[in-house]
């Protein structure tokens, strides 16, 4: 292919090495675990450690420089996606065992790629208790068992609460029956033990006697006695703070880290579930030593960096999905939009203010019980500090507020001062009436920052903020979704070229070893989902007509889940009837306005499951929304290859979530979960290498032809990714490319890499095009080529519109 290893001085893939080479070039360079870049995938029963293995030759001829796998460690049944560990001293038997596991060690191992692992620290799988053999003994033993201290579990409230009847507890416990020998209580599929010489009687007998209580599954939200992953009660927190906690969950992943050269770092799963986040990094970054690569799957606000104490390499790259994204947004767009959504919706409100009432109605919900626990630790760090005794119907609403106001996911006192600072401020606004109580509970914080209290305050703000926004707010606020993503900020209507520059540089400056991500398995919508809907911004009266048109003829129970609905259609098409109802049905759920997960309403749910059969059902509707996509569909393309471009050359590690190297319309888990057709991607590529420049289509060759042309050139020539300067174009159209150039490290000061992208590709096909507008390129140079074409660029300030004839984008390199 044009730009593949072996052209243009980028270097031989495995397939093409010189004979004298004897062992495959390896990703990861002489002097530190970073790879080149890293491929995701998603390992289940469904793609297990063999059928990967037999990948590792296509992530090789693609050019990536590791893998990047979910989970390994045994999981519930059928688990899409791993975080459910049940039993973290094994590897998951469901996805090939310990054999299949080193046989895909060795696959990577000899093509010279390494493997990233993604690991969860928070907490573990409890949903089949007999799968989890300590959570099985917990409930055995109680507060004896040699487990107990494992989980972060409130003895002193009584016996441990499951939430696992139906609605009707009195009803659902008359149907509770026993085992055959008497060992285990049973309700329907779900089993638990029964305590040494506690039988006898009844099965509600039994069950009284026991070191748990089978309750109804809506008395979780309030009354759980253990800290779980956010709201999911069948994922329970475990104490990594604890040494022999930390010894045990991490003897397996370690000793692969310690045997196996080809396991180059680790992804940790929510850090900010930890009751000391910094405290357990530095414990294991001293297990897995300064070289190995260390990541934490970290939500940044725009403009926080993480703490300067923690010895890490840096995020999975949320951040860099906002910025790099943003700046293919057309922030003209904002006030029609913005104007739009408040008539449609009849509601005229800032995101910020949906994000508050979110918040505070998730704390009182559906998270009440962790909010009363850290109300009760605040009642006694009062009387115990100050000899303060504050009722606790005045600190349950005073800790609601103060957990509403963060601004960030959550603060790391000492470090995080500035934070807790802003959410007492914030609070003590929405309710002066607690100013008191606040500054009181602000005074304890501060006395004892690594405290029970700032403990419990601070894990369950991020708690808050991501169901009260991320899985609230995020599907209320509709005005423009391509923004409401993971890391993202909806208020902020796109990303200039200068911040986007500023923010680069800040990366290869401070971070450098960062992950960068475009789409990942928790993204709301794929990337490529988000640069189609990006050319929205750039037609907002053409959208609102026809939005306008088409929710008049099909209406939805909620007027905002109609804005979700119809960009969501647009952004996916073509989408079948069953991948958007289960898409509408999560997300009318998620938003709680008309129905929940908590209490659903069958008509509504029943409307909405309907809705898209009947959308899809009208053959002249079809016919329309056929004809706008296929309307948008260049310059989305456009969007999709500049911004896997500007990721792919940019400062940090990029990675390819699984499938993403071709044009990919996936919505929220576990749509972007389904499987990957990886013949067909191979046999795209076969063609690329062949020569073959395809035309920009539904197909998306041209989209693997970026990404493997970028991918290579970071793996062959690394030495050309050092370094950031934009670099502006000149002429009339100037703004609607973006441009930086690299590889002027080591004391060299002549940039020898620029990566060019075209933005806002309507607005510029509306004024006629690139005209005169150039590219000066660093150094004044004549002897630079294009990786992607495997042409040479004439002078040393082409013309954008000779440059970019062919493609939306260009990866210039000299010669070394």
């Amino acid at each position: 292919m044009p730009g593949k290893p072996g052209s243009a001085s980028v270097g031989p893939t495995s397939g093409d090495a010189p004979e004298e080479q004897e062992t495959p070039t390896v990703a990861v360079d002489a002097t530190s675990s970073l790879p080149s870049s890293t491929y995701r995938l998603q390992l289940s029963k469904d793609l297990t450690f063999g059928e990967a293995a037999e990948l590792v030759d296509y992530l090789d001829t693609l050019g990536v420089g590791a893998l990047y796998a979910s989970p390994l460690l045994e999981s519930g049944s059928d688990s899409n996606h791993g975080y459910d560990v049940v039993d973290p001293t094994r590897v998951s038997a469901e996805r090939g065992g310990e054999e299949g596991r080193r046989a895909l060690v060795a696959a990577l191992r000899s093509h010279g790629l390494g493997m990233l692992i993604d690991i969860v620290p928070n907490h573990v799988g409890v949903e089949v208790a007999s799968a989890n053999p300590w959570w099985w003994d917990v409930l055995v033993h109680g507060r004896a068992s040699r487990y107990a201290h494992f989980f972060d579990i409130d003895w002193d409230a009584g016996p441990l609460l499951l939430p696992v009847l139906d609605a009707d507890e009195q009803k659902a416990l008359s149907e509770l029956t026993l085992s055959a020998d008497g060992t285990e209580l049973c309700y329907y599929e779900h089993a638990y033990p029964v305590a040494e010489g506690t039988g006898g009687g009844t099965p509600r007998d039994v069950h009284e006697r026991q070191h748990y209580r089978l309750v109804s599954w809506r008395r979780g939200a309030a009354e759980l006695t253990y800290r779980r992953f956010f709201d999911v009660s069948t994922l329970a927190a475990v104490r990594v703070e604890e040494p022999e906690v930390f010894e045990a969950t991490h003897r397996e992943v370690l000793r692969w880290t310690g045997e196996d050269d080809v396991v180059i770092g680790l992804r940790v799963d929510h850090p900010d579930g930890l009751s000391e986040p910094g405290g357990y990094l530095h414990r294991l970054r001293a297990a897995i030593g300064p070289r190995s690569w260390l990541l934490v799957e970290k939500i940044l606000g725009v403009g926080e960096a993480l703490p300067a104490s923690w010895p890490v390499d840096g995020t999975t790259g949320y951040d860099a999905l906002r910025e790099i994204g943003g700046v293919f947004v057309d922030p003209s767009g904002a006030g029609l939009l913005t104007q739009f959504a408040a008539e449609h919706t009849g509601v005229k409100e800032s995101v910020c203010a949906v994000e508050h009432r979110a918040r505070r109605e998730v704390a009182s919900t559906i998270l009440a019980a962790e909010v009363r626990r850290t109300a009760r630790e605040c009642v006694t760090a009062l009387e115990h500090c100050y000899a303060l005794t504050v009722p606790a119907e005045q600190v349950v609403p005073a800790i609601t507020e103060l957990l509403c106001g963060f601004p960030v996911y959550r603060s790391y006192l000492p470090e995080g001062r500035d934070a807790l600072d802003t959410a007492v401020a914030v609070a003590r606004t929405h309710r002066p009436d607690l100013a008191e109580t606040l500054a009181a509970v602000h005074a304890a914080l501060l006395a004892d920052p690594r405290g029970e209290l700032a403990t419990r305050l601070q894990q369950t703000s991020g708690m808050i903020m991501a169901k009260g926004v991320e899985d609230t707010a995020f599907y209320r606020w509709n005005r423009f979704v391509a923004l409401n993503e993971v890391g993202g900020d909806p208020a902020r209507f796109g990303v200039s070229p200068t911040e986007l520059h500023a923010t680069a540089l800040a990366r290869e400056a401070a971070r450098p070893a960062t992950m960068t991500s475009l789409s990942t398995h928790d993204t709301k919508r794929s990337e490529d989902v988000r640069a189609r809907l990006a050319v929205l911004s750039e037609i907002p009266g053409e959208w609102v007509e026809r939005m306008r048109r088409w929710s008049a003829r099909y209406p939805l129970p909620e007027r905002s889940l109609e804005l979700l609905a119809w960009q969501s259609l647009i952004g996916a098409w073509p989408i079948s009837a069953e991948r958007m109802a289960a898409y509408l049905g999560k997300a009318s759920k998620e938003a709680k306005l008309v129905t929940s997960h908590v209490e659903p309403v069958a008509e509504v749910d029943e409307s909405i499951a309907a809705w898209p059969g009947q959308v899809l059902g009208d053959d002249g509707l079809v016919a329309e929304i056929g004809a706008f996509v296929d309307r948008i569909a260049a310059a989305g393309w456009s969007n999709s290859l500049g911004q896997k471009l500007l990721q792919l050359a940019g400062p940090g590690v990029p990675d390819i979530y699984q499938g993403t190297e071709l044009f990919e319309y996936s919505l929220v888990d576990p749509d972007n979960r389904r499987p990957v057709d990886f013949a067909a991607r191979r046999a795209l590529l076969g063609r690329l290498d062949e020569g073959w420049l395809p035309g920009i289509d539904a197909e998306g060759a041209a989209k693997l032809l970026v990404t493997a042309s970028a991918a290579r050139l970071r793996r062959y020539r690394p030495e050309l990714f050092a370094g950031y300067r934009p670099v502006p174009a000149q002429g009339v159209a100037a703004h609607h490319a973006v441009a930086f150039a690299r590889g002027a490290g080591s004391g060299d000061r002549i940039s020898r890499l620029v990566a060019v992208a075209t933005r806002l590709p309507v607005g510029l096909a509306a004024r006629g095009g690139w005209g005169d507008t150039v590219l000066p390129l660093p150094g004044a140079a004549t002897d630079w080529h294009e990786i992607i074409t495997d042409t040479p660029v004439e002078g040393s300030a082409p013309q954008l519109s000779r440059l970019l004839a062919r493609y939306p984008v260009a990866l210039l390199v000299r010669p070394a």
